[in-house]
C-alpha cells in the first residue's frame, strides 16, 4: 500500500452516512457528532447509546442509494456489508471509513490526541490500531501542559507575519523564538 495522506476534515453540517448500529458504531459516532456531521445510521438493530443520540436512523438494511448526498461514510457492519457499501461509495467517488475492515477502507480514523486548539491523528494504516492507541497515550504524556499558552502565542505571531509578510521558511524559527521568550519571561516572575 502507497504512504496515506494524512488529512483533517471538515464535517460540519455535512452529511455522513454510518452504516451498521453496533458497538462499534457506538464507539465511532461521539467523534462524528464532536465534528458536527449530520449523521444518517443505517442498520436493522440500533445500539441503545445510538437510539438516544441526535441522529437519523433508518431501522433496515442497508441500500446503495443510502449514500446519495453523502460526504463521507463510516461502515461498521460485518465485512459482507462493508463491501456492498465500498462497492457503492467507490461508484460515488466517496471515502470509506470501514471499522477494523482494511480491505474495505479508503479512509482510516486513526488514534486522536486533541488539547487546547491542538489535534494529532495516528495512523498504522488499518494495521495495527492498537499500536495507535499507545502512541496517542504517548504523545498525550508528553505534550505541553501549557500548549493553550503556546497556542495563544502562535495567534498572535501569525497575526504579525501576515501583516509584516514574513514568508514561510522563517515563521519557525521566529515562532520557537516567541516560545522560548514566554519561558523567559516567566523565569523572571518567579520569586
Amino acid at each position: 500500500m502507497p504512504d496515506l495522506l494524512p488529512l483533517f476534515l471538515n464535517l460540519c453540517g455535512r452529511r455522513v452516512v454510518l452504516v451498521g448500529a453496533g458497538p462499534v458504531a457506538a464507539q465511532k459516532l461521539p467523534q462524528l457528532l464532536a465534528a458536527g456531521a449530520d449523521v444518517l445510521v443505517v442498520a436493522p438493530e440500533v445500539h441503545p447509546a445510538i437510539a438516544a443520540s441526535p441522529v437519523t436512523i433508518e431501522r433496515r438494511p442497508f441500500t446503495p442509494s443510502d449514500l446519495d448526498g453523502a460526504w463521507l461514510v463510516v461502515a461498521a457492519a460485518p465485512p459482507a456489508i462493508n463491501r456492498e457499501v465500498a462497492a457503492a461509495a467507490e461508484v460515488r467517488q466517496l471515502l470509506v471509513n470501514a471499522v477494523d475492515d482494511p480491505p474495505n477502507a479508503s479512509a482510516y480514523l486513526g488514534g486522536v490526541v486533541r488539547r487546547d486548539g491542538v489535534t494529532v491523528a495516528i495512523s498504522t494504516s488499518g494495521a495495527a490500531p492498537a499500536i495507535a492507541g499507545l502512541m496517542r497515550e504517548a504523545i498525550d504524556a508528553v505534550l505541553p501542559r501549557d500548549l493553550r499558552d503556546w497556542m495563544h502565542v502562535a495567534g498572535d505571531e501569525r497575526i504579525v507575519w501576515k501583516r509584516d509578510g514574513v514568508p514561510m521558511e522563517q515563521r519557525r524559527p521566529l515562532l520557537l523564538q516567541a516560545l522560548n521568550r514566554l519561558y523567559e519571561d516567566r523565569e523572571l516572575v518567579k520569586p
